[in-house]
Protein backbone atom coordinates (compact mmCIF):
# COMPACT_ATOMS: atom_id res chain seq x y z
CA UNK A 1 0.00 0.00 0.00
CA UNK A 2 1.04 3.53 -0.76
CA UNK A 3 0.10 6.20 1.21
CA UNK A 4 0.47 10.04 -0.18
CA UNK A 5 0.44 12.98 2.26
CA UNK A 6 -1.77 15.70 1.04
CA UNK A 7 -1.32 18.77 2.99
CA UNK A 8 -1.93 22.39 1.03
CA UNK A 9 -1.01 23.68 4.68
CA UNK A 10 1.20 22.76 7.37
CA UNK A 11 -0.56 23.31 10.10
CA UNK A 12 -1.64 19.83 10.81
CA UNK A 13 1.59 18.70 10.51
CA UNK A 14 2.55 20.01 13.67
CA UNK A 15 -0.61 18.60 15.66
CA UNK A 16 0.55 14.89 13.95
CA UNK A 17 -1.82 14.93 11.19
CA UNK A 18 -2.50 15.01 7.32
CA UNK A 19 -5.33 17.26 5.76
CA UNK A 20 -5.58 13.85 3.45
CA UNK A 21 -4.05 11.15 1.72
CA UNK A 22 -3.74 9.10 -1.01
CA UNK A 23 -4.42 5.36 -0.59
CA UNK A 24 -3.36 3.19 -3.29
CA UNK A 25 -2.29 -0.34 -3.68
CA UNK A 26 -4.56 -1.56 -0.75
CA UNK A 27 -6.32 -4.77 -0.85
CA UNK A 28 -8.07 -4.84 2.38
CA UNK A 29 -9.82 -2.35 4.50
CA UNK A 30 -10.94 -2.94 8.31
CA UNK A 31 -13.67 -0.42 9.96
CA UNK A 32 -13.51 -0.11 13.08
CA UNK A 33 -16.08 0.78 15.78
CA UNK A 34 -15.71 3.21 17.83
CA UNK A 35 -13.12 2.63 20.93
CA UNK A 36 -13.06 3.36 24.67
CA UNK A 37 -11.57 3.05 27.80
CA UNK A 38 -13.99 -0.18 28.86
CA UNK A 39 -12.25 -4.07 30.07
CA UNK A 40 -12.86 -7.11 27.85
CA UNK A 41 -16.37 -7.46 29.75
CA UNK A 42 -17.37 -4.00 28.30
CA UNK A 43 -17.41 -1.99 32.18
CA UNK A 44 -15.89 1.32 31.65
CA UNK A 45 -12.64 2.29 33.06
CA UNK A 46 -10.67 5.10 34.82
CA UNK A 47 -14.06 7.13 35.22
CA UNK A 48 -12.91 11.13 35.21
CA UNK A 49 -9.57 10.79 34.19
CA UNK A 50 -9.21 11.57 30.19
CA UNK A 51 -5.82 10.55 29.90
CA UNK A 52 -5.92 6.94 31.49
CA UNK A 53 -9.24 7.00 29.10
CA UNK A 54 -7.47 7.84 25.66
CA UNK A 55 -4.47 5.29 26.34
CA UNK A 56 -6.76 2.34 27.15
CA UNK A 57 -9.38 3.63 23.93
CA UNK A 58 -6.11 3.57 22.05
CA UNK A 59 -4.96 0.00 23.51
CA UNK A 60 -8.02 -1.21 22.82
CA UNK A 61 -7.99 0.25 19.23
CA UNK A 62 -4.21 -1.74 18.87
CA UNK A 63 -6.04 -5.27 20.37
CA UNK A 64 -8.79 -4.83 17.30
CA UNK A 65 -5.93 -3.96 14.45
CA UNK A 66 -3.98 -7.07 15.90
CA UNK A 67 -6.65 -9.15 15.83
CA UNK A 68 -7.01 -8.44 11.94
CA UNK A 69 -3.64 -9.03 11.12
CA UNK A 70 -2.89 -5.04 10.82
CA UNK A 71 -1.54 -2.20 13.39
CA UNK A 72 -1.66 1.61 13.80
CA UNK A 73 1.01 2.05 11.00
CA UNK A 74 -2.50 0.52 8.78
CA UNK A 75 -5.06 3.30 9.73
CA UNK A 76 -5.68 5.81 7.07
CA UNK A 77 -8.18 7.38 9.32
CA UNK A 78 -9.02 8.89 12.96
CA UNK A 79 -12.37 10.03 14.24
CA UNK A 80 -12.24 10.61 17.81
CA UNK A 81 -15.30 12.15 19.86
CA UNK A 82 -14.83 13.57 23.37
CA UNK A 83 -16.62 15.44 26.06
CA UNK A 84 -13.92 17.69 26.44
CA UNK A 85 -11.77 18.52 23.42
CA UNK A 86 -9.66 20.73 25.40
CA UNK A 87 -9.00 18.30 28.17
CA UNK A 88 -8.42 15.42 25.09
CA UNK A 89 -6.17 18.11 23.34
CA UNK A 90 -3.78 18.61 26.55
CA UNK A 91 -3.52 14.28 26.58
CA UNK A 92 -2.99 14.07 22.42
CA UNK A 93 0.66 13.91 23.07
CA UNK A 94 -0.36 9.81 23.66
CA UNK A 95 -1.71 9.42 20.09
CA UNK A 96 1.86 11.52 19.30
CA UNK A 97 3.60 8.59 21.13
CA UNK A 98 1.99 5.90 19.02
CA UNK A 99 1.65 7.36 15.77
CA UNK A 100 4.83 9.77 15.53
CA UNK A 101 6.66 6.45 16.55
CA UNK A 102 5.86 5.05 13.20
CA UNK A 103 5.39 8.16 11.00
CA UNK A 104 2.10 7.59 10.78
CA UNK A 105 -0.47 10.96 10.06
CA UNK A 106 -3.75 9.97 9.63
CA UNK A 107 -6.09 12.13 8.77
CA UNK A 108 -8.61 12.83 11.80
CA UNK A 109 -11.31 14.58 13.15
CA UNK A 110 -11.97 15.70 16.68
CA UNK A 111 -15.32 16.21 17.61
CA UNK A 112 -16.84 17.21 21.35
CA UNK A 113 -19.88 15.72 22.61
CA UNK A 114 -22.05 15.83 24.79
CA UNK A 115 -22.22 12.46 26.22
CA UNK A 116 -21.24 9.14 24.88
CA UNK A 117 -22.79 5.65 24.90
CA UNK A 118 -21.79 4.62 28.32
CA UNK A 119 -22.36 7.63 31.32
CA UNK A 120 -18.85 7.88 32.79
CA UNK A 121 -16.51 7.67 28.92
CA UNK A 122 -15.35 10.73 28.10
CA UNK A 123 -13.16 9.54 24.85
CA UNK A 124 -13.69 7.32 21.77
CA UNK A 125 -12.19 6.91 18.97
CA UNK A 126 -13.01 4.74 15.45
CA UNK A 127 -10.65 4.23 13.07
CA UNK A 128 -10.49 3.19 9.18
CA UNK A 129 -7.22 0.81 8.31
CA UNK A 130 -6.06 -0.78 5.08
CA UNK A 131 -3.23 -2.98 3.84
Amino acid sequence: MQRTPINPWDWSLKLGYNQAEIIEGNSRQLICAGQTAVDECGKPQHLGDMRCQIDLALKNLEAVLTKADMSLKDVIRLGIFTTDTEEAIKNFDLLGMRFGSIHCAPPMTLLGVRQLAIPGLLFEIEATAAC
